[in-house]
């Protein structure tokens, strides 16, 4: 018999196992689904840095790398985002068939069924790449890899059903979509009342035990033309044909488009862009049961295999789309900034310009440095939840900052739609990343350190297990354990973060990082603060934190500030401390503490607990938020990196989709080089105070050579400068009808007159 089990650490027990909300099985699943990785090491508050170092960085091998400078190269030349927005509606028919032929839709699936058997490093590489080019084509191409019948079969079906069905989507004979909106049940996708009724009936001539489906699905990408449809609909069995329960979850099935009752629906048209996307029906659909994913043994389990699918599709697709589109942003809007003049100069040199074009630059390196760790995590066969959903809400929100910014830059060029506008289209897909695979709002408020905090907490899952167990005194000898480990823990912690606040991270554990050292101690220091917080937050309020959603969404935004700036520091590390990339790190970090700081100040402000509250201010922020984000000296510096021809600007915009055409990102590239080389002519002649470049060169100001360079840049800022306009019928339908009824009054007045 234990002293301590038995007379202290009973009472807490059963006074805990009195509070402890209920747990539903669809929450249950969901916070069991995927693994933790360097989100657990931030919670412990002490993260081993030397860990995070060692971790190897994501690379593509030989026939990955070939893939993406030979095929997906020549999609990309394929592709014109204006003609298939606004001319086709789609992708052209011989595009669809080079992504078939390609094996676009197989990435991922494995080599022995005729997929290409990529890393998830190269399905991000890939997505990133087409993204810079279309963002149709990029979507088209993701689903299949991403969230569907095609990583749900990989990692839960049978092998009757992997052997029939994997070489299909590999080869493109079937095209994948998955049916998981519904109109009840959007973000609540638990609250779906799509059914599976087990029953007998016939399915192609002979008599099988199956299910009758009745479901109406909307949102569904690929939908309009998939012929394999993944489906989540609720399992029911009032005739106890498979067993005593009547109800039975959430289950996941493969339906074919053509079976009877099975109604494909007309397009959606998501903020004005043509990846097929539509709803569908299904009115008494029957399949036997082994086209449940996983067979009969998996009725019930679909929630617990949509969540551990998404824990590490949420951290490839998406963010691989955003963080092409923030680079995209980073390397046109620095260029169209150093090129276009107003007031006599380029608008690069405003410190108004500097400002949004160093948040576009710092966001760039920021999004694909995490995108890269995530991927090199993934690569190792982690399956991080949490992470997973750090990386599609930020990436998402931060992409449409960058949008945002690009766009105040580029002012009328970027508002006139048209063949030559290449941030329209992008502008316009930024709603569809924010609400899609869990919206923002959700995952911010609830998900990120709603999940975080029991999956990656030290001990927190071992508390909640135990006392949710059966045998009352096995459930009580486990958290015995564990609590009293979580306490040495908490103080462990209190004192870690009182020195390292007090005395603002100095003697904070941090590696030998050259210039960024220092960055290494304030996350430590901001490590400790957060476990801190976070315990005593839990200790206080328990169950009723997850109701609580402004707290939770300040700690989420804590718990993914930490992970963000780890991957800048990691990709700083990686590519060899480059001397010219550190105004961009030093922005993200600054940054990214400010907003830590003001977290903090806003969670010790609003804690319920106020004696708790002023504790923590106490402990860990004395003195107030104090980091007032990038000085004025980094932020211009930031914006220089995107301003010239450098290696720093193509290692933070690398590999970028540029076809050699005549369209807008063609003509910005070359008028962007043709300034740049031609800036010292240009420093000459305004010395002299000449506008012609002719009369400089009869004068000896500059060369003929010069000058002629001068003339072509002028010509190419024109050419970037210029927007697209319509002839009215080109645009509307009606005006013909319009134009001859104009027409008949016209000339029924001119009759009228006449007599």
């Amino acid at each position: 018999m234990s002293f301590r089990r038995d007379y202290l650490s009973k009472p807490i027990f059963s006074w805990a196992r009195g509070v402890l909300p209920t747990m539903s099985d669809t929450e249950r699943e969901a916070l069991e689904a995927g693994d933790v990785w360097w989100d657990a090491d931030l919670f412990t508050g002490n993260p081993d840095w030397s860990k995070l170092l060692a971790f190897a960085p994501a690379k593509l091998t030989d026939e990955e790398n070939a893939f993406l400078h030979g095929p997906v190269d020549e999609l990309c030349a394929m592709l014109d985002e204006w003609k298939i927005n606004w001319e086709w509606r789609d992708l052209p028919p011989e595009v669809w068939a080079f992504i078939k032929a390609k094996k676009f839709f197989g990435m991922i699936i494995p080599k022995e069924f005729g997929g290409l058997g990529f890393s998830p490093y190269a399905h991000s590489e890939v997505v990133r790449k087409i993204s810079s080019r279309s963002l149709t084509a990029a979507v088209t191409v993701m689903v299949p890899n991403s969230l569907g019948p095609g990583e749900l079969l990989m990692r839960f079906g049978t092998k009757e059903q992997q052997d029939k069905w994997l070489p299909r989507l590999a080869a493109g004979q079937d095209i994948p979509c998955f049916g998981l909106t519904s109109p009840e049940a959007g973000s609540d996708a638990a609250s779906m009342i799509d059914t599976g009724i087990i029953c007998k009936g016939n399915f192609e001539g002979r008599e099988v035990l199956g299910l009758k489906l009745n479901w109406h699905k909307r949102y569904i990408t690929l939908g309009p033309v998939a012929t394999l449809l993944g489906l989540a609909f609720k399992a029911y069995d009032p005739d106890h044909l498979v067993g005593s329960e009547d109800e039975l979850g959430i289950t996941v099935a493969l339906i074919p488009t053509h079976l009877p009752g099975v109604s494909i629906g007309q397009r959606h048209l998501p903020a004005m862009q043509v990846f097929q996307n539509g709803p569908n029906w299904g009115r008494d659909v029957f399949i036997p049961l082994d086209y449940i994913v996983g067979g009969q043994e998996r009725l019930g389990q679909g929630w617990k295999m949509l969540m551990t699918a998404l824990a590490a599709g949420r951290g490839i697709s998406l963010p691989s789309l955003s963080a092409a589109g923030a680079a995209y942003a980073a390397r046109t809007t620095g260029a169209y900034a150093r090129i276009r003049e107003q007031f006599g100069i380029s608008i690069s040199k405003f410190e108004g310009i500097e400002e949004p074009l160093a948040r576009i630059a710092g966001t760039a390196y920021l999004l694909d440095a995490a995108r890269r760790l995530t991927c090199a995590a993934l690569n190792e066969g982690h399956h991080p939840a949490v992470i997973s959903g750090i990386m599609k809400l930020h990436a998402t929100e931060r992409m449409r900052i960058a949008i945002d910014d690009a766009m105040d830059i580029h002012g009328g060029k970027a508002v006139i739609d048209g063949p030559q506008n290449y941030l329209g289209g992008l502008y316009r897909s930024v709603p569809v990343g924010i609400t899609v695979e869990g919206a923002n709002i959700l995952t911010r408020n609830l998900i990120v350190f709603g999940q975080g905090a029991i999956r990656a907490h030290p001990y927190l899952l071992q508390e909640m297990n135990a006392l949710s167990e059966s045998d009352r005194d096995k459930g009580l000898t486990a958290f015995d354990t564990a609590f009293w480990k979580h306490v040495g823990h908490s103080f462990a912690t209190m004192f870690r973060a009182w020195g390292r606040s007090w005395t603002f991270g100095l003697f904070a554990p941090a590696p030998d990082a050259g210039d960024a050292t220092e960055f290494y101690r304030q996350l430590s220091r901001y490590s400790s603060a957060f476990a801190l917080c976070a315990d005593m937050a839990l200790l206080t309020l328990g169950g009723a934190l997850k109701r609580k959603e402004m707290l939770s969404a300040r700690f989420g935004d804590i718990l993914s500030e930490l992970y963000l700036l780890s991957a800048a520091l990691k990709r700083w590390q990686d590519e060899g401390r480059q001397k010219e990339d550190l105004p961009a790190l030093q922005w993200c970090m600054a940054s990214g503490f400010k907003t830590i700081e003001n977290r903090f100040a806003e969670i010790l402000a609003n804690l319920p607990n106020r004696p708790v509250a002023w504790m923590l201010k106490f402990l860990i922020q004395p003195f107030g938020a104090r980091v007032t984000g990038p000085s004025d000296s980094v932020v211009h510096l930031c914006a220089q990196l995107v301003l010239s021809p450098s290696a720093a600007r193509d290692r933070l915009t690398p590999d970028l989709a540029f076809v050699e055409d005549d369209g807008g990102i063609a003509r910005l590239e070359k008028a962007f080089r043709l300034v740049t080389e031609s800036e010292d002519a240009a420093k000459q002649l305004r010395a002299a105070r000449l506008h012609d470049w002719k009369e400089a060169v009869k004068k000896g100001v500059i060369t003929e050579a010069d000058g002629e360079k001068l003339a072509a840049a002028h010509e190419a800022v024109a050419k970037v400068i210029e927007v697209d306009d319509f002839a009215p019928e080109a645009l509307s339908p009606i005006y013909k009808k319009t134009a001859d009824v104009h027409q008949f009054f016209q000339e029924l007045g001119e009759q009228r007159a006449a007599s």
